[in-house]
């Protein structure tokens, strides 16, 4: 007796969690609760029309995610309120003449209504019939668009994506309104059911990387996706090395620049970073800046930026190199003055080196995590009253301090080379401690050498750095004129590489 209650009770838990609406109105309800088992913030509300008293309907949504307003003033009232007798078939006289909503759906299934229920839509059920009607009434609190923090400038568009899905997209539009702005919508993690958008330009867009994207995509099988970093770890070339191969960007005018190049943006529900594929070396070096300013002003500032990469890398190697194996090289004074400024520091120049880089990415990250205010006192007190008393213990010597301070400042110039500068750097610093100045140039020949074989989505990381054709060179090491960049990145937009006009200076006077 006890099996056959206990088999009854299955039957009915397996009768319940059928994936089809029934016409009995309180199946349909008791479905819903089983599936939002112990779930208190699921609302259900059962009401009758005036016009047909018999005919019991009810509303099923979750509280938090809906707009009370419009579900009282868009489908509660116009209900309660009808007065016309009832000529149709009773769901698609509500869903035409009574339900005022931009957006109405009809489902039979139970998947699709679950989905509406958890990105905040209202489901409307009646009694006696197995259809049921999916209307938008999203109401939760999104973040404003503001400008990025990480990503400021002094010239340019100052609004910045956030965690709203649409809202992302229609930054976009506004951005290029041309019908050949593509999207199309995937749905990710078994758990979380995260969309996730692949904007592309019609006929710009190279449609092998296309596929390649929609087939890496589609090939992720995860429980959930809660940021865009997901699906750049997961889909990304050359996963071992330190360099990026996919972009990211939180400002629309970046996104819509990369499109129009010919590249793939990738945009995720939740997370106020879009993905740009692909992705190449000279990208580290670019800044949205650079096209809204004066292009000899913007090509003294890239230049600035790779001269801080160079220096970031490599000016630690090479002091450690020079004070330890080539000595000579110096003039005897500061040959003389770095040799008092060591006397009585316990360490060897290579030991020293490590440490004070990592007191200074363990001041970095502080002062990133910590609020503001006392980020900023804790940088003051980490830089000037470590340093020194550090000093005066005969701890450190000042000209490592030097070189340390002067190689992290650098970094900061170009902060998205964060990960692959530590890399680099300590890759160099070992390889000069063991060498000297010949282990120094080996390490830039392999670091070279990965550059040259890393592949984004097909294309070659180093695109355009090996030509000496000047229409690949304008938009690399510097900003050339706008009436000289008339082709896109000829790799990137196969089927359509023509940027603008081929009159001669363009719009340009004479």
């Amino acid at each position: 007796m006890l099996f056959g209650k206990k088999n009854k009770k299955e039957a009915d838990k397996l009768e319940v969690n059928k994936k089809y609406l029934k016409k009995s109105l309180e199946y349909n309800i008791k479905s819903f609760k089983n599936i939002f088992n112990n779930d208190e913030t699921l609302f259900v509300r059962r009401f009758k029309m005036p016009t047909m008293e018999q005919l019991e309907c009810c509303i099923v949504f979750i509280e938090g995610m809906i707009d009370v307003d419009v579900v009282n003033r868009n489908i509660i009232q116009p209900i309660l309120k009808n007065k016309f007798s009832m000529e149709y078939e009773p769901l698609e006289a509500l869903q035409n003449h009574v339900i005022t909503s931009h957006k109405i759906e009809k489902a039979t299934e139970m998947d699709p209504l679950i989905e509406g229920i958890l990105i905040g839509n209202t489901v409307l059920m009646l009694e006696g019939i197995s259809e049921a009607l999916i209307i938008t009434t999203k109401g939760f609190k999104f973040r404003d668009i503001a400008e990025p923090p990480s990503e400021k400038v002094i010239r340019g568009p100052r609004e910045g994506f956030t965690e709203a899905f649409m809202t992302n997209l229609t930054l976009l539009r506004r951005k290029i309104r041309t019908p050949k702005l593509k999207f199309k919508f995937l749905t990710l993690g078994t758990q979380t059911n995260t969309k996730i958008c692949i904007c592309y330009l019609e006929g710009i867009a190279n449609e092998k990387i296309l596929a390649e994207v929609e087939k890496r995509i589609g090939n992720i099988d995860i429980d959930g996706i809660l940021d865009s970093g997901y699906i750049e770890e997961l889909i990304h070339d050359s996963p071992l090395s330190p360099f990026k191969t996919i972009g990211s960007s939180e400002r629309p005018d970046v996104v819509a620049s990369r499109l129009l190049e010919g590249r793939i943006a990738v945009v995720t529900d939740g997370s106020p970073n879009v993905l740009t594929i692909p992705f190449l070396m000279q990208e580290y070096f670019q800044s949205n800046e650079d096209y809204y300013s004066d292009f000899i002003f913007a090509s003294i500032n890239r230049i600035l930026r790779i001269l801080g990469f160079l220096i970031t890398i490599s000016v630690t190697g090479v002091y450690v190199a020079l004070t330890t194996y080539h000595q000579e090289i110096f003039p005897t004074p500061l040959v003389l003055s770095i040799g008092a400024a060591r006397e009585g520091v316990p360490f060897p120049t290579v030991l020293e080196a490590i440490i004070l880089l990592f007191i200074f990415e363990v001041l970095r990250e502080a002062s990133v995590r910590m609020p503001d205010a006392i980020g900023q006192t804790m940088s003051i007190v980490g830089a000037l009253v470590l340093g020194q008393a550090a000093i005066d213990a005969k701890l450190f010597s000042a000209p490592m301090v030097v070189i340390v301070a002067l190689s992290g400042i650098t970094a900061l110039i170009v902060p998205r080379f964060k990960g692959a500068i530590i890399v680099v750097r300590l890759l160099l610093l070992f390889a000069s401690a063991f060498l000297g100045l010949y282990g120094f140039v080996f390490g830039i020949l392999l670091i070279l050498i990965h550059l040259f074989g890393i592949r984004s989505f097909g294309i070659p990381y180093m695109l355009d750095y090996n030509s000496l054709n000047f229409q690949d060179f304008k938009d690399t090491m510097i900003r050339a004129p706008w009436w000289y960049m008339r082709l896109r990145p000829k790799f990137i937009a196969k089927s359509n590489n023509q940027r603008q006009s081929n009159k001669k200076g363009g719009g340009r006077k004479s």
